[in-house]
């Protein structure tokens, strides 16, 4: 049996993955949603915090191969993250996010440097503003749940999107996957494509598992289950 470790962004909450938990364990799937915090007053590089914390939340999942899932900012980590587990990953699936490379930092993954400048613009005194509930109303149409995911964001450390991350040599050293939600990822899709990785596409917003979790938990699925035969 494998475990699926579903990552959020430190730039949100776990709320992210919330309701594709709830989905996978209705099914009987064995499922971990770390907390990505970050202590700004800690020693960079803030990766660090996000990779321990990533970590202990698998500490109780024992010798089971696990599926590492990360979205949007969270897709960049998982390398990172592989090298800090005991435990074999059976796949990594990309979810709506920029493909990792090493030494980048996310704000270098970003479509283009117009798009990276805007990001760096909206920054006031080194940190990352939060999301209104109006700025979400398109992506998250339910008003419950938009205010329920606006509740966990916190200012960020610009420094987290402006930090290089890596990734080891030989990376990636399992199959891979990648589930585009959002046309605002169109380009890491094709580069996916491109690398040979599976590929999954659904219609819809940035936070897709929060409008349709079902359908993204058949699209974790569909990919986690076809790749472990690979990887088996």
């Amino acid at each position: 049996m494998t475990t699926y470790v579903l990552i959020h962004s430190p730039l949100v909450g776990p709320m992210t993955w919330a309701l594709v938990a709830e989905e996978l364990e209705r099914r009987g799937v064995g499922v971990v949603t770390p907390t990505l915090t970050t202590d700004p007053h800690g020693e960079p590089p803030y990766w660090r915090q996000h990779v321990a914390q990533v970590a202990r939340a698998v500490e109780g999942v024992g010798d089971q191969p696990l599926v590492l899932v990360g979205h949007s900012g969270a897709g960049p980590l998982l390398p990172a993250v592989a090298v800090a587990l005991d435990q074999a990953i059976s796949t990594y699936l990309l979810v709506d996010c920029d493909l990792p490379q090493a030494g980048a930092s996310r704000l270098d993954l970003f479509a283009s440097p117009q798009e990276a400048d805007q990001f760096r613009a909206a920054a006031r005194d080194g940190w990352l503003p939060t999301w209104r509930e109006e700025d979400l109303r398109e992506v998250l149409p339910d008003p419950m749940l938009r205010r329920r995911f606006v509740a966990e964001l916190r200012p960020l450390p610009l420094a987290v999107y402006e930090e290089p991350l890596p990734a080891p040599d030989g990376w990636p050293d399992a199959p891979c996957g990648y589930i585009q939600l959002s046309a605002a990822y169109l380009t890491p899709g094709r580069q996916a494509r491109q690398a040979g990785w599976a590929y999954y596409r659904l219609l819809g917003g940035h936070f897709h598992m929060l409008v349709e979790p079902a359908a993204v938990a058949d699209a974790l699925q569909c990919l986690g289950q076809d790749l472990a035969v690979l990887a088996a």
